[in-house]
């Protein structure tokens, strides 16, 4: 498959299972859609691509109060949480993240939306192609946590009602900017 055909296949799959998907440009893009669809404090863990393309600033410009080590008393006030991805899959339209540090767990799971960076280079079109990064994860480091997120948070109880957000973000956004990084063990 072409990269094309690959991102076509994770939009396509990421859709499917609830997340959003858009295409921004630079830090000003990313801040201006985070803005327009979020009202109080935003988390923003360290991540490398992020100081890169120094995103707080952006975000604050933009008029979001910006939390940039998040503890657990800041997820009861968060209204998203903006992290970036080490990699995703295709077929089942899954970002994976390194999330061993509590930031960036927090910054996932607990806010009601949550905004992922993805450099559209960083997708591998199956799970198979996924051994190699996952591989290097766990090289540099084999006691991290890896987190797998595909769509919003949902749950169904015995009765297979569904629920969008009870564990986790009611909404994903993923944010595809290239150029961001092409190094999967680098958010």
């Amino acid at each position: 498959m072409t990269q094309t055909e690959i991102l076509e296949r994770f939009s396509q799959t990421a859709e499917a299972a609830g997340a959003v998907m858009v295409t921004v440009d630079s830090a000003e893009a990313v801040a201006a859609y985070v803005a327009a669809r979020v009202s109080g404090p935003v988390m923003l863990p360290a991540f490398a691509s992020g100081e890169r393309l120094k995103l707080k600033e952006a975000l604050e410009k933009e008029g979001l109060f910006v939390i940039t080590e998040p503890h657990r008393a800041d997820v009861l006030n968060a209204a998203a949480g903006v992290t970036g991805v080490n990699f995703a899959i295709a077929d089942t339209g899954s970002l994976v993240l390194d999330s061993t540090a509590e930031e960036i767990r927090l910054a996932t799971t607990f806010p009601p939306q949550h905004f992922a960076l993805l450099d559209p280079d960083k997708i591998v079109v199956d799970g198979l192609a996924a051994v190699p990064p996952m591989r290097e994860l766990h090289r540099r480091d084999g006691r991290n946590f890896v987190a797998y997120i595909t769509g919003p948070s949902r749950t169904a109880d015995i009765e297979r009602v569904l629920t969008i957000g009870v564990h986790g973000p009611k909404q994903l956004h993923i944010l595809l900017v290239s150029g961001l990084s092409r190094d999967p063990l680098e958010m």
